[in-house]
């Protein structure tokens, strides 16, 4: 559904997978962004060139929540992009370890230290009823979410997302070369599987936050473009 937006003057948020593809788009939208005068990043590793004073980091032990949870507080919002680039190269313990406990374990701490608005970047299609693995995982981790009851809880559900360079190998070159191909045919209820560029996802995830709203909602592909 398309939202319509009104300005909200939020100061502080906090951020789980920074250094990802969506989540360096979400960031250097957010730096453009006058009124986020704190930016706290979590990560196992720096992002390098952030203006000091402004953009706090912090290593921290992703699966372990005592290594961060006392970093939360004082933040109005977060957004977590954390995730698997390439599920089928892992065990689906170690997928469902980063992609569903780290981040219902960050959400908790997020939700106990007062945060009132959770991003997250999950997928187009997610179930938890769903017969794939994937999209059950990623749809029984949104049930959670849900039920910590966040005033704002959003769910960024991207189809394919198109990034400028090919990160993954041969298949994903072919994907990237196809994809915007198809657009003229998803169209109607289709138009949720259209391909879309990693800066306007991430920039949406970032300026999504400064816009007002309340309770759950799911942003899909046409979402993304307004």
């Amino acid at each position: 559904m398309l939202f319509t937006y009104t300005f909200m003057d939020i100061q502080s948020v906090i951020f789980l997978g920074a250094t990802g593809a969506v989540g360096s788009e979400a960031l250097r939208e957010l730096l453009t962004i006058p009124s986020a005068q704190k930016i706290t990043l979590l990560g196992r590793r720096e992002v390098a060139g952030m203006p000091a004073g402004r953009v706090h980091q912090h290593r921290i032990d992703i699966f372990e929540p005592s290594s961060y949870a006392g970093l939360i507080s004082g933040h109005e919002a977060a957004i977590c992009t954390l995730g698997v680039g390439q599920p089928s190269k892992m065990s689906r313990e170690e997928f469902l370890k980063i992609d569903k406990q780290a981040v219902i374990d960050f959400a908790r701490a997020c939700r106990q230290a007062g945060v009132a608005h959770f991003e997250l970047l999950s997928s187009v299609g997610v179930d938890a009823s769903s017969s794939s693995f994937f999209l059950r995982s990623k749809g029984e981790l949104v049930e959670e979410l849900k039920a910590l009851g966040f005033p704002r809880l959003s769910i960024f559900r991207p189809s394919m997302i198109l990034t400028p360079t090919n990160r993954y190998g041969v298949m994903q070159g072919i994907t990237l070369k196809v994809w915007p191909l198809l657009k003229p045919l998803l169209f109607g209820g289709l138009k949720k599987y259209r391909g879309v560029k990693v800066a306007d996802l991430g920039g949406s995830m970032a300026r999504n936050l400064f816009t007002s709203g309340s309770g759950y909602e799911e942003l899909e592909w046409e979402d993304f473009q307004a």
